[in-house]
């Protein structure tokens, strides 16, 4: 039985009540309500929380009733960066569903390793377990678990991070800093080495993403030439990861190697997606807008919407927007997810 999401009371934030109405509504553009979606989000995760913390996050759970199997992996991701427990139940449902779409159930057990709470850690490994469950699944999971371990060990107390751009929770943490750095070509060997945990492959792509940000870094080209490897990986959710990576970095040296990934017609859906709104960030390069125009008839549904977003965010790169959202004016800068 699905989590109850209340409907909205009296007394709740006008701006709350608007943008629920908009991120539910079935009949609205599919960009719209990403850019409501957004919104949310930064109501969701303001730290400490509001008295609109809690309707924030009711108000992006109530729209996994959508059709859009890409808006509700959007919405999981969401509620995994609240650090907010009243998230929890409302992915652990998703993750259960084995009706739900595969994209959808595998961004919330990411999301559910995002928040850390050890709550989730039974049924994480129930499924990773599970010989029965789909590659994508498992293997979420099983970096799910890792991660909620590694955020309540001593080891993580322990371990000297190096500072990152980016404010995301992501999926692994980077490799610690040690006194001796491993070079780049030592961090693409354990990235490429699929006898290794996937936890510990994340965390060289982490430490290689931050290698690459500013893009004006020495090490960044080199950083995004070793990424670029693991678009050739085996598991499609390594690859989708990369793709996500890149998407963040918004470097221009990353636009071949998602648009080979984009045009490739065999690439998984969940790959082709996240690479279309990488590209989507990258929407002021050259090139870039042309590429995705190609796609709006993707015989494949969520390579479709997902051009709908990317479309939608290089417009919003190109005039320099503040901020791709509806609401408010102040809110952070918003990656789609993984």
């Amino acid at each position: 039985m699905a989590p109850v999401v209340p409907n909205p009371e009296a007394g709740v934030d006008a701006t709350i009540l608007n943008l629920r109405k908009v991120i539910t509504d079935e009949s609205e553009p599919l960009a719209r309500r990403f850019r409501a979606l957004f919104s949310l989000k930064h109501l969701a995760c303001l730290e400490p929380a509001t008295e609109n913390t809690l309707p924030a996050i009711q108000a992006i759970a109530a729209a996994f009733t959508s059709q859009s199997a890409l808006l509700k992996h959007e919405l999981a991701y969401c509620l995994g960066q609240t650090r907010n427990p009243d998230s929890v139940e409302y992915l652990q449902h998703v993750v259960k569903d084995t009706q739900e779409d595969a994209m959808c159930r595998h961004e919330a057990a990411e999301a559910l390793g995002a928040l850390g709470y050890d709550n989730s850690l039974e049924m994480l490994k129930a499924l990773r377990d599970d010989e029965n469950e789909l590659d994508i699944i498992r293997e979420t999971c099983d970096i799910a678990v890792d991660r909620i371990i590694w955020e309540n060990s001593e080891e993580r107390q322990a371990e000297k991070l190096k500072p990152s751009d980016f404010t995301s929770i992501d999926p692994a943490p980077p490799l610690p800093l040690a006194s001796s750095q491993p070079s780049i070509s030592e961090m693409e060997q354990t990235l490429l080495d699929t006898k290794l945990p996937l936890f510990q492959r994340y965390r060289a792509m982490f430490a290689l993403r931050d290698l690459a940000s500013p893009p004006d870094l020495p090490t960044a080209v080199d950083a995004i030439q070793a990424l670029a490897k693991g678009l050739k990986d085996p598991s499609a959710l390594f690859r989708h990861e990369i793709a996500f990576v890149f998407g963040q970095l918004c470097h221009p040296a990353s636009v071949p190697s998602l648009t080979d990934c984009l045009s490739d017609q065999q690439e998984a859906g969940m790959v082709r997606h996240e690479a279309a709104e990488a590209l989507g960030s990258l929407g002021d390069v050259e090139g870039v807008e042309e590429t995705l125009k190609k796609f709006v008839n993707d015989p494949e549904q969520v390579v479709r919407d997902s051009i709908i977003v990317a479309l939608d965010m290089a417009e919003y790169e190109k005039n320099g927007e503040i901020e791709y959202a509806l609401v408010p004016d102040s809110a952070p800068a918003a990656v789609p997810a993984a």
